[in-house]
């Protein structure tokens, strides 16, 4: 059983179609579309498949969303894994399917995310060391030169995003959770209201299990970087940066310093 949610605020129809046709079309038995707009204009989507079911709900946060359908997946569609689709995300068929198979050959793996295209066909780089203060704070206040060295590092360029890895933080763009892992480690962190809740999951599910790159498979991602475009973003990213660093360290976060060193380690 592989179910999915999708939680969005007032998108666009295209978009929405677009990974609602792509998510219907593969081997995904059961969507769950959790609406957090002012209204349920978009109710009528769900008549689009048998396997869609509409939830509208009170805009408490992307990872509150998702929670809300991972919660009824568990419980009652008995789901094996579950996958969070951004709603500005595409994929061709077969990309669930071939996800599935590599999680069911590898029992290790709570986690893992395909090779992540724009729409141009440009790479996105989502693979990333647990992040420090500098990591995040230097790439809203300083010019790329002064820190374009430790951002490369950052986000894994010298890896060449062909090869598998075992990535501590992985994009919330496209997740495909094995669900006993989030059974053993917890679902999103709903303090956040939206950014780092995927950094939050990938780390608790990583020192558990695999948290895995697989680029064999690809998806389109629309991404449009609205923190960079809304002050109102911009505030909400970085309230939700102070939030992950006051759980799990600052500038001593030895687990941190653990985790990324092992990783440079195996995979220099």
């Amino acid at each position: 059983m592989i179910t999915a949610s999708i939680v969005i605020y007032h998108n666009s129809i295209n978009d929405i179609n677009k990974v609602l046709d792509s998510a219907i079309q593969s081997s995904i038995d059961k969507i769950y579309i959790i609406d957090h707009s002012s209204n349920d204009f978009l109710r009528f989507l769900e008549s689009k498949s048998s396997k869609l079911r509409y939830i509208s709900s009170i805009n408490k946060g992307y990872g509150y969303g998702n929670n809300l359908a991972i919660r009824i997946a568990m419980e009652f569609d008995n789901s094996n894994y579950h996958v969070v689709l951004n709603p500005d995300i595409y994929f061709d068929n077969g990309v669930i399917e071939e996800l599935a198979s590599y999680m069911d050959s590898n029992s290790e793996v709570g986690l893992v995310m395909p090779k992540v295209f724009y729409p141009n066909g440009e790479l996105q780089y989502l693979c990333k060391l647990l992040p420090t203060p500098l990591d995040i704070f230097s790439r809203s206040f300083l010019p790329m030169r002064f820190y374009k060295e430790s951002d490369d590092r950052f986000k894994l360029l010298s890896s060449g995003y062909n090869v598998s890895m075992n990535v501590p933080y992985l994009s919330g763009c496209f997740m495909f959770f094995r669900t006993n892992a989030l059974k053993d480690v917890g679902l999103f962190d709903e303090r956040y209201f939206m950014h780092f809740e995927d950094t939050d999951i990938s780390r608790r599910i990583h020192t558990k299990y695999k948290t895995i790159y697989y680029p064999s498979v690809s998806i389109i991602h629309a991404h449009a970087a609205s923190h960079r475009r809304s002050l109102k973003m911009l505030w909400i990213g970085f309230s939700s940066a102070i939030k992950y660093f006051n759980k799990w360290g600052w500038f001593f976060d030895n687990e941190r310093r653990l985790i990324n060193t092992q990783f440079l380690k195996e995979y220099k």
